[in-house]
């Protein structure tokens, strides 16, 4: 069985990390494969929202495992198999499997089946929704090892979070609670842990159904605007909506709204 699995079902695609029996860790195999997935669904056109989850009822994704990656990255172990030396020639495999530094414009659901720790945590800062199981706890142990977050968490943490709670989890390393991350705006939904999955496909079913090219412009647009002083920000959005308005799908959107049926979007 492979260590991740997807299915692509109208227009969303599941991506399931499916290690249960390490709690869903980051091998190199893992990583590699997620890079690779990750660059094939951004050009999928057939694709317009993933959904990231976790195998098992126990982890969303504890991180980097302990045992074979991180020796890896500080060397303390030598390169085994196709994998590791692929992931030691190019880190920047780690880096876009945690969807750093790199463009992937199509809206990431997290469905948060279970602990979300370390690289598992910063994986989950790179997407946009986050449905959370009411049992599932956050933190970023890295401090506690004698490591730091390098998959985006110093970038992020402090852009979603309130400052203070930030630098709380970055140099304490301990856990904080679903619900009371949902407090703080970083989690969207906190459920029974058997709704984790229904409830972020609800959601992803309802986006699939917009059009797709907005999504992406919407996305991009937040993501290039942030920390830019507002006169760049305006710019930004305003090229935008020059290549949104030039689409057919934003002809086809409101003629179907006064025709009273619902929309045909072609992506274009």
């Amino acid at each position: 069985m492979s260590v991740l699995l997807c299915d692509i079902i109208d227009g969303v695609a599941l991506v399931t990390l499916n290690r249960p029996e390490r709690h869903n860790a980051l091998s190199p195999e893992l990583i590699c494969r997620m890079a690779d997935l990750f660059e094939r669904l951004r050009d999928d056109d057939a694709v317009r929202v993933v959904v990231l989850t976790g195998a098992g009822d126990k982890s969303f994704c504890s991180g980097g495992d302990l045992a074979k990656t991180l020796p890896l990255l500080t060397g303390a172990r030598v390169p085994e198999d196709d994998w590791d030396r692929r992931l030691v020639a190019d880190r920047d495999l780690l880096f876009r499997s945690a969807f750093k530094g790199w463009d992937f414009a199509k809206p990431i659901i997290a469905a948060i089946n279970g602990h979300c720790l370390a690289g598992g945590f910063e994986m989950m800062l790179g997407t946009d929704i986050r449905v959370a199981s009411d049992v599932a706890l956050f933190g970023l142990p890295e401090a506690k090892h004698a490591l730091i977050p390098f998959a985006g968490a110093l970038a992020r943490l402090p852009r979603q979070l309130p400052q203070a709670v930030a630098m709380e989890l970055l140099l304490t390393g301990d856990t904080m609670t679903a619900d009371r991350l949902a407090g703080l705006g970083l989690v969207n939904q906190v459920v029974p842990a058997p709704e984790v999955l229904s409830r972020a496909m609800s959601i992803a079913r309802r986006l699939a159904g917009n059009g797709p090219v907005a999504l992406v412009e919407i996305k991009r647009t937040v993501m290039a605007v942030a920390g830019r002083p507002f006169d760049e920000g305006f710019a930004l959005e305003t090229a935008a909506m020059d290549r949104v308005m030039d689409t057919e799908d934003a002809r086809e959107g409101p003629r179907a709204f006064v025709e009273k049926r619902s929309p045909v979007f072609a992506g274009r």
